[in-house]
């Protein structure tokens, strides 16, 4: 059954095997699709009756396929026809092309041998056209020797606008040759080129004496601009643009350059002021000039104000770094050169002149001093004033030395007190050395301020050192000074004179802590002056004490009278010194006079024999106390200051008659004097003479045993500086303001 439905080709249908493998790959396709609808067809069994219904119409289906296919190819083999004839004609056609190519081809070969032949014919009509040109030309030619030194005598004669006229004229004759003659040059105008530069510079020449020709020959300016400004817009056969307009532009700035920053030579030291003060009425004078004489006779192109402006500031400028570059300059130039470019230049006496107009503003070119160079100008000049300051403060300070060991007292003023014109010199120094410093900016004032503060600080170590050696000379006895504690009262008030004012050296909105420095200097100086009054008047007492306390010393009140008596003497000086001085003297006075009376208490030198001698001491220290305080206020103490009242406390320990009660007593002591210590109260309890051990102890333990000391007693130190030991001439000087 399956060989029967395999379908069957006709005789001579038979196809090759294909040539190409996509087409069989085609074939066998089609062949499956055919066997697929073969064997879909004939499944059923009743279907087998109609396969020859099936074969006729596929026979036919076949038939029709093949007419077509021989349709097709029957046209398609027509157009291939078509086309083999048409590239046929195309082929005849380039044939016939290329033979009349090939005639043309020996015909131009023929031209060619003919032009050949014609060439020297071609060059006597070159050669022909030439002569007739110059022939034309002939009589200008002759005439250019002659017009060249006519035209350089005019450019001597500076007649400018002629001068170009000839030569534009002798040019335009050159041009008319370069073209006939194929762009040679004849040998009669070789020199133009020399001739064009010599009017060039005498263009140049002109420009460069701008400021002067527009104040007396503005037509000879006016002439050169005009030159300039027509040559450079014309165009030369032959040669690169004359761009003389730059030039004359170069030659307005160097001609500006040269007639104010020419000279190599800077100004001599201390000439720099002179100097400034010149360019001060030489440039705004220039730019009235530029503006009213200069300017109109040049383009407004030329910005001519501006112009003159800016070379002006840039020849400054170049000159003020060459002269930071030379030498160092002194103080008087540094501070010339800072305020005359931070403030005169810029200001409304120069460039900043209203009158001047905006084209003359240079405020956003570079400055004359940069940054870097005001920084090192004024540290330089702070440096060098500080110099001459510290020299002139010496002087000063040596002035005021010299006259310590002189003949005379101090000089008063009309108020009696010692003056000495020496605060105020310094402080004048100082002062005016700040103040100048105002003109230039904040930076320097602060740095003067600074150095001031600095130097016056340094015066006064130096016038500490000079009392310490002024007063080792006098008690050494290698210069006695005839006034030694006047001099050194006179000195306080110095002090006090310059404390008073150094105000006027804080600089505005500081803090007066800037001035601590000082201010601790001056403290020093005061304790310095007031230790060595304070040492003469205690190498005066301690004769007068060395008697103290002694049998006569009970008995009577001759010892202390002496005391007072000197002291009072020695304090009569005392008022010639101002306040608050004054009480701080007359205070460490009655202090020292205090401390040495404790001081010989302590020595042990006198021992009470019995209840009567306890209360002559008692008493004896009652009228001492009293006396003191008299003699204190008599001299003007304030009694708020007085340390007597010391003796009234030790005089409660010496009257007290039951022994038992002395460590209430000693812990009263210790709570109005925090510094009395074990070995004071020993002394003292020698002194009454009638304490036994056991009392000693227990009023020693009360000492240690007592509540503290109150801290707002505000006692000063007194027995700390009493050592009940022999002590040296030294160890009794107070301490405090005055040690």
């Amino acid at each position: 059954m399956d060989s029967k439905i395999q379908p069957t080709l006709r005789p001579g249908s038979s196809c090759p095997r294909p040539e190409w493998p996509e087409q069989e790959r085609a074939e066998q396709l089609a062949r499956g699709a055919a066997l697929k609808w073969a064997s879909g067809i004939f499944y059923r069994p009743e279907q087998l009756t109609r396969l020859g219904q099936y074969r006729s119409r596929e026979i036919q289906r076949n038939y029709s396929l093949e007419a077509r296919i021989k349709s097709v190819v029957q046209s398609y083999l027509e157009g291939v026809q078509t086309g083999v004839w048409q590239l046929t004609r195309a082929l005849e056609a380039v044939q016939g092309t290329r033979e009349a190519l090939s005639q043309a081809h020996h015909l131009l070969k023929g031209l060619s041998r003919t032009s050949q032949t014609l060439e020297p014919l071609r060059e006597c009509v070159v050669q022909h056209k030439q002569l007739q040109i110059l022939t034309r030309l002939l009589p200008r030619l002759q005439a250019v020797p002659a017009t060249v030194a006519h035209t350089q005598t005019l450019i001597d004669a500076q007649r400018l606008l002629e001068a170009y006229v000839s030569l534009r004229e002798l040019e335009q004759l050159k041009e008319e040759t370069l073209t006939p003659l194929g762009g040679l040059e004849l040998p009669i105008f070789q020199g133009l080129g020399l001739l064009a530069e010599a009017l060039g510079q005498a263009v140049e020449a002109a420009a460069g004496a701008a400021g002067r020709l527009a104040r007396e020959d503005p037509a000879l300016l006016v002439a050169a601009i005009r030159v300039a400004e027509v040559e450079t817009e014309r165009t030369i056969l032959g040669q690169a643009p004359r761009d003389w307009r730059q030039r004359c532009l170069r030659a307005l700035q160097e001609g500006l350059e040269r007639v104010h920053f020419a000279s190599p030579v800077l100004p001599e030291p201390g000439a720099l002021a002179g100097w400034l003060e010149a360019l001060q009425v030489a440039l705004p004078a220039e730019l009235a000039t530029a503006e009213a004489l200069v300017a109109p006779c040049c383009p407004p192109s030329y910005r001519v104000v501006e112009l003159w402006a800016h070379t002006l500031h840039s020849g400054l400028r170049h000159s003020v770094q060459q002269l930071l570059a030379g030498p160092e300059l002194g103080a008087a130039d540094t501070f010339a050169l800072l305020h005359w470019a931070l403030h005169v230049y810029t200001g409304k006496e120069m460039m900043g002149n209203l009158e001047l107009g905006p084209e003359a503003d240079v405020s956003q070119l570079e400055p004359l001093l940069t940054s870097e160079n005001i920084e090192q100008l004024e540290a330089a000049f702070v440096a060098q004033v500080q110099v001459s300051v510290a020299q002139w403060l010496k002087k000063a300070l040596d002035g005021e030395v010299a006259e310590w060991s002189g003949e005379q007292e101090p000089p008063t003023d009309p108020s009696g007190f010692y003056h000495s014109p020496m605060p105020a010199i310094v402080l004048q120094i100082l002062a005016e050395n700040i103040q100048v410093t105002n003109l230039i900016s904040d930076s320097l004032h602060r740095r003067a301020h600074n150095m001031a503060v600095s130097e016056l600080g340094a015066f006064l170590r130096s016038f500490s050192d000079a009392l310490i050696r002024f007063s080792r000379d006098h008690l050494r006895g290698d210069a006695v000074a005839p006034h030694y504690v006047p001099y050194l009262l006179a000195a306080f008030n110095h002090q006090s004179a310059l404390r008073s004012s150094v105000s006027v050296l804080l600089p505005d909105g500081e803090a007066s802590g800037v001035l601590a420095p000082v201010e601790a200097a001056l403290d020093d100086v005061q304790r310095r002056i007031c230790r060595l009054v304070l040492e003469v008047l205690q190498v005066e007492l301690q004769p007068l004490f060395s008697a103290l306390p002694s049998r006569r010393w009970l008995l009577s009140s001759e010892l202390l009278d002496g005391v007072c008596e000197q002291t009072s003497h020695f304090c009569q000086d005392f008022w010639r010194v101002r306040k608050p001085g004054v009480q701080l003297l007359l205070a460490e006075a009655e202090r020292t006079v205090v401390l040495q009376y404790l001081r010989a208490l302590m020595q042990g030198r006198l021992v009470c024999r019995g209840t009567d001698e306890r209360s002559q001491a008692a008493e004896r220290l009652r009228q001492d106390a009293a006396q003191l305080k008299e003699l204190f206020l008599g001299l003007g103490l304030e009694e708020s200051a007085h340390c007597a009242p010391v003796l009234l406390a030790l005089r409660e320990l010496l009257n007290l008659h039951d022994p038992t009660l002395l460590g209430l007593e000693v812990a009263g002591l210790r709570q109005q004097f925090p510094d009395v210590s074990e070995d004071h109260v020993s002394a003292l309890l020698d002194l009454r003479g009638d304490v036994s051990r056991e009392h000693r102890q227990a009023a020693l333990s009360s000492l240690q045993a007592g509540p503290p000391p109150s801290p707002s007693t505000g006692r000063r130190a007194l027995f700390s500086l009493v050592p009940t030991p022999t002590p040296s001439l030294s160890s009794c000087l107070p301490s405090g303001p005055c040690s």
